[in-house]
């Protein structure tokens, strides 16, 4: 490749790669639910079976981290051998760099809909982000979070006076909680609200711009965790009207560890900066004592010390506009037409119980988990993977309180996020979580279907057994 990539957009050669991928899957009904999965890394991988042979590997654990597109890919690789240092260099490849870095903040502020003056800061991911927050909130300032938040939201506010909220069982209680806590707080000074768009356990959606006014109404901001909102549905600052809004690329179809915390400019303009060191320093000085005088930028740069990971942050402009250019009405359609699939195929199974917070008409994105009669979630999960290769998720999903909430145990229950103790058929307190995207195809969810089923009614074909933790399949 001998041409400048550009921030704005694919080189030719990636645009030409991602056209071929189109042109092959163009075959497409007029119908957006029945719309081609969007080409995605890996979408050829196979497997092998425990059982025999090999199989396409059904990636059902985007929810965790998606595969990456593949224009994200293609676009990194045609910029990967014109990488330079960013804000650091006269040289013609850190000069593009720099360009191309810069550029992509543009570009997510687009993508979000940011307000005149908002910033964007990019971090490595939506923990943290939602942490750099934390470290921005003004003296005595409240934090109000619901025990339904993924550890990210609930975990980071240590130096605040947190107060938690029960889990609601409708968008309308959620709402009517947060006003009442809001207006009883005490004293009556700074509050933020922190609220998923989305939830990692349920994937059911939230009433965010309701929130966001009752926040408002009571002198409150509010930050949203987009981080299971945004590879799903169009996401606006503006029209939720929310103070900033969290989220990774790693779910964003760019996993390569970078994340964004957008939104007003006050709170991280005032603050120390999150990380001291160059970049977010503009001017350090000898004072006649033998210390140091720091002018600490107010821009973005305030919070991206160090040398940053233009890579990372290239790719997740790269989704934005993959994201943007396929059609958030498309893909939503799509999204929809593949959780109905799942939704009514397990229904046909008396011993699964699907878990919910709002009910089975609650608009979701595409992130169910649930429990099965009679099984050990983590030994479910692990014949799903060794008999069919598919990859889903099963414990408490690092969302603790909600997960017992729904499981209806005891907060005191053992259990751990991912690693339970139980052994195969025991009773376990974790679950069973299918999520898919934009780059699921309806075979990947349909093999899902159909494992859940003969697995319930056949039983695993292997046997398995607990090791550190996990349960794998026996092959002593």
């Amino acid at each position: 490749m001998s041409a400048r990539p550009d921030a704005a957009v694919a080189t030719a050669e990636t645009a030409a790669l991602v056209e071929t991928a189109s042109a092959e899957t163009a075959a497409e009904s007029a119908d957006p639910c029945c719309a081609a999965p969007l080409p995605v890394l890996g979408r050829d991988v196979t497997v092998p079976l425990v059982t025999g042979g090999e199989v396409t590997y059904a990636a059902l654990d985007y929810a965790a981290s998606a595969p990456a597109l593949q224009r994200v890919w293609d676009d990194v690789a045609a910029y990967a051998p014109y990488y330079g240092s960013v804000h650091r260099g006269a040289g013609y490849l850190s000069q593009l760099s720099t360009d191309l870095f810069e550029n992509s903040r543009v570009t997510v502020a687009e993508f979000l809909d940011c307000r005149p003056g908002d910033q964007v800061v990019f971090t490595r991911s939506t923990t943290d982000s939602l942490n750099l927050l934390a470290a921005t909130l003004p003296a005595d300032c409240q934090v109000f979070v619901f025990e339904t938040e993924h550890h990210a939201s609930l975990l980071p506010w240590r130096d605040a006076r947190v107060t938690y909220l029960n889990a609601p069982r409708t968008p309308e209680q959620a709402v009517a909680t947060l006003e009442r806590a809001l207006a009883d707080r005490d004293p009556y000074g700074p509050a933020l609200v922190c609220v998923t768009g989305a939830s990692n356990v349920t994937g059911e959606l939230w009433p965010v711009k309701e929130l966001a006014a009752a926040a408002h109404a009571h002198g409150a901001r509010i930050v949203l965790d987009a981080a299971q909102l945004a590879p799903h549905h169009p996401v606006s600052v503006q029209e939720l009207d929310v103070d900033w809004i969290a989220f990774s690329g790693h779910k964003l179809y760019a996993p390569f560890g970078s994340g964004v915390l957008a939104g007003r400019a006050d709170w991280l303009r005032d603050s120390e900066p999150y990380l001291a060191g160059g970049g977010a320093s503009r001017k350090v000085a000898r004072r006649a004592d033998g210390g140091v005088d720091v002018e600490w930028h107010t821009t973005a740069a305030r919070h991206e010390a160090g040398s940053p990971n233009v890579i990372g942050v290239y790719s997740i402009a790269s989704a934005c506009k993959a994201l943007t250019e396929a059609g958030f009405d498309t893909l939503v359609a799509r999204e929809r037409h593949l959780i109905a699939k799942v939704r009514e195929g397990l229904a046909e199974v008396p011993e699964v119980k699907v878990l919910s917070l709002f009910g089975d008409d609650a608009p979701r994105v595409g992130v169910i988990s649930f429990v099965v009669e009679g099984w050990n979630s983590s030994h479910f999960a692990a014949a799903l993977s060794a008999e069919y290769g598919i990859g889903v998720r099963d414990g408490l999903f690092c969302a603790h309180p909600l997960v017992r909430t729904l499981l209806g145990s005891d907060p005191q229950d053992p259990g751990e996020c991912g690693a339970p103790e139980a052994a195969p058929g025991e009773r376990s307190l974790n679950a069973i979580r299918v999520s898919f995207g934009a780059g699921t195809p309806d075979e990947h969810v349909e093999r899902f279907v159909g494992a859940v089923k003969e697995l319930v009614r056949d039983g695993a074909q292997w046997k398995y057994r607990t090791e550190d933790g996990r349960c794998v399949p026996d092959r002593g």
